[in-house]
């Protein structure tokens, strides 16, 4: 290998492995548990794996087809990873739908089962011809709903008619940077003039540095999550957060929509007529909290109201009564609100 190629096969290996470092950052030590945050760690986990696989598989085309196999496999979720992750920030939803979930459930039993009955290594056809056409297929799908998601940030960025904000742009330039990513690696399936893998793994390192100079300069990285920036902080006036309150209070308390496990931000915003943004702004600058903390104070309320009427009900199945998922979501959620553990509330509560 010559000089340059040391070169290159150094600085494309470096951004796959800054990747993954990148990865646990977001998932592990930001400071605001954003949804957003676990789905860019998982998109760059995804990324580094099919990068890694690209960048190992040029230099050194002998290595076992099973690379290959690892790297189609994660390139399979590079597509779902971007939308969830650019659709939880524009929607600001923090808690993973059901939907989402299965989707994701859906396409990893799909893959698994592919990769176990019929191995790259033994089915080199199937996969170079027919799989791999069939996951950029997916991603392409995927890369298209993303776009319009963020379309309004893209409108902002391209047409310059309206400045767009930090978030804003950091937000596009990810998505941008993967779209090219994709087109790089498409170009080179097509067998284009020019088009190689490795090329695309250099994109991908030019991506990640942008973002790694985003993080170091700027002084507060979880901004970047929030992409209403224009109305973080503000509160609404008085007379419409006075109309906001009395319609959230009707939804929640007498269509108990608190019940719904799968009730996102837009969800409540569409039934009380207002905007997303206009009810996230309410519930953090009015309320001081967010939308699953607001969320939670009706469900552990209901939750109380049952435990202290009825002890034959199991604390688990009150849990999943009053719109919670899981056991242990409720028991922590319970915890925080009312300072003491389901079951000692409910021993107190016998005594009284």
């Amino acid at each position: 290998m010559d000089a340059g190629k040391e070169l290159l096969f150094f600085f494309s290996a470096l951004g796959a492995f800054n990747g993954l470092i990148l990865g646990v950052y977001f998932f592990f030590f930001t400071k605001k548990k954003y949804l957003t945050n676990y789905f860019l760690g998982a998109l760059l986990f995804a990324l580094s794996i099919r990068i890694g696989k690209s960048v190992f598989v040029y230099f050194h085309p002998e290595l076992p087809k099973l690379y290959l196999q690892l790297g189609l496999t994660a390139c399979f979720f590079i597509g779902p990873f971007l939308y969830y992750f650019l659709k939880s920030a524009v929607e600001e939803i923090n808690v993973m739908p059901k939907s989402w979930k299965l989707m994701l459930t859906f396409w990893a039993t799909i893959i698994v089962i592919a990769g176990i009955l019929y191995p790259y290594q033994e089915y080199p056809k199937l996969w170079g011809c027919y799989l791999v056409r069939i996951i950029y297929f997916q991603w392409f799908v995927y890369i298209f709903f993303s776009g319009i998601a963020i379309r309004r940030v893209l409108k902002k960025i391209f047409t310059k008619k309206e400045k767009a904000t930090p978030a804003e742009m950091w937000f596009g330039m990810l998505y941008i940077g993967i779209f090219l990513l994709f087109l790089c690696y498409f170009l080179a399936i097509m067998g284009a003039s020019g088009a190689t893998y490795i090329s695309g793994a250099v994109v991908f390192s030019f991506i990640l540095y942008l973002v790694i100079s985003i993080l170091l300069y700027r002084k507060k990285t979880e901004d970047l999550f929030l992409l209403n920036q224009k109305n973080f902080g503000k509160k609404i006036d008085v007379a419409e957060a006075g109309i906001i309150s009395e319609k959230l209070e009707n939804a929640m308390n007498k269509k108990e929509l608190y019940k719904n496990p799968n009730l996102t931000l837009q969800d409540l915003a569409q039934e009380i007529n207002i905007s997303s943004h206009q009810l996230s702004q309410f519930l953090n600058n009015n309320l001081g909290k967010n939308f699953t903390s607001f969320v939670n104070e009706f469900r552990i309320n209901e939750a109380c109201r049952i435990i202290a009427l009825n002890d034959k009900l199991t604390l688990e199945s009150v849990g999943y009564d009053v719109g919670f998922n899981s056991k242990s979501t409720f028991f922590a959620a319970f915890k925080k609100h009312t300072g003491t553990t389901p079951l000692n509330y409910q021993i107190q509560a016998l005594q009284s």
